[in-house]
């Protein structure tokens, strides 16, 4: 498993696409009945906020919270109209934000020169 934030060139290709979707095929009759494990990547800024609530409590480890935060979204799923609205007031939220705009050429140039930079190894949770 590869544990750095994948970049453009490496997203899935559409074979590639297809053969998710393929083993989640296989695979559903099993975890109907004995669940899913599996490994996931976190950007930097997801991961901080996520390790905060485990250090406040909120979560006993990060598996804890995604099966929480899983639920919460396939309770919500059903919910058009709300999923609508929450993104109708993250958006509205952004608008309003008083802190001035950054300049698209600015944005373009931070987001090249990150992706150009080597990353850091990523943070690995080991059960307790």
């Amino acid at each position: 498993m590869n544990d750095a934030e994948p970049s453009p060139d490496e997203w899935p290709s559409a074979e590639q696409k297809a053969k998710n979707i393929a083993q989640a095929k296989a695979l559903r009759e099993q975890a109907k009945e004995g669940g899913l494990r599996f490994g996931a990547y976190l950007p930097p800024r997801l991961a901080d906020w996520l390790l905060g609530l485990v250090e406040r409590g909120v979560f006993t480890d990060p598996g804890e919270a995604a099966f929480v935060i899983f639920g919460q979204y396939m309770e919500l799923e059903p919910h058009a109209d709300l999923r609508r609205e929450l993104l109708h007031r993250s958006l509205q939220s952004a608008i309003d934000d008083p802190r001035p705009g950054i300049p698209a050429d600015e944005v373009f140039r931070k987001l090249k020169e990150k992706l150009a930079s080597p990353r850091e190894p990523a943070a690995v949770w080991e059960k307790a």
